[in-house]
C-alpha cells in the first residue's frame, strides 16, 4: 500500500491541526494504521494508532487526550486531529500501515512537518 500524508504546517502553541494521510494501492481495510513523529535529533516515536475497523486505539501518553486518531474505510484515509498543541509536538509526522496487524509497520508515507510556535 502507498500512503501520502498531508495537512502539517506552522501553528502557535494551543492551536490545532489536522493531518490526513491518503492510501492506495492495497486493501485499506487489511491494514492497522498509526500515525508516527521524528523531532529533529530525536528518534522516531509512536504517536497513535488505530485499528482495521476503526473499533480501537491507542496513544502514545504525550498526546492522550489531545490528539485523536480516525478512519474512513470507504475513503481510504487515515485523520489525525491535533488540539491543543505544544511546541515539543513540533516533528515530521509519518502514517505508516501494518498489515492485518501482524509484525511491524512495513509501509510509510513520506512526513508531513509540523511547527509549533511558542
Amino acid at each position: 500500500v502507498q500512503l501520502q500524508a498531508s495537512g502539517g504546517g506552522l501553528v502557535q502553541a494551543g492551536g490545532s491541526l489536522r493531518l490526513s494521510c491518503a492510501a492506495s494501492g492495497g486493501t485499506f481495510s487489511s491494514y492497522d494504521m498509526g500515525w508516527f513523529r521524528q523531532a529533529p535529533g530525536k528518534e522516531r516515536e509512536f504517536v497513535a494508532a488505530v485499528t482495521r475497523s476503526g473499533g480501537s486505539t491507542r496513544y502514545a501518553g504525550s498526546v492522550k487526550g489531545r490528539f485523536t486518531i480516525s478512519r474512513d474505510n470507504v475513503k481510504n484515509t487515515v485523520s489525525l486531529q491535533m488540539n491543543s498543541l505544544k511546541p515539543e509536538d513540533t516533528a515530521v509526522y509519518y502514517c505508516a500501515a501494518n498489515w492485518w496487524g501482524i509484525g511491524t509497520y512495513d509501509s510509510w508515507g513520506q512526513g508531513t512537518l509540523v511547527t509549533v510556535s511558542s
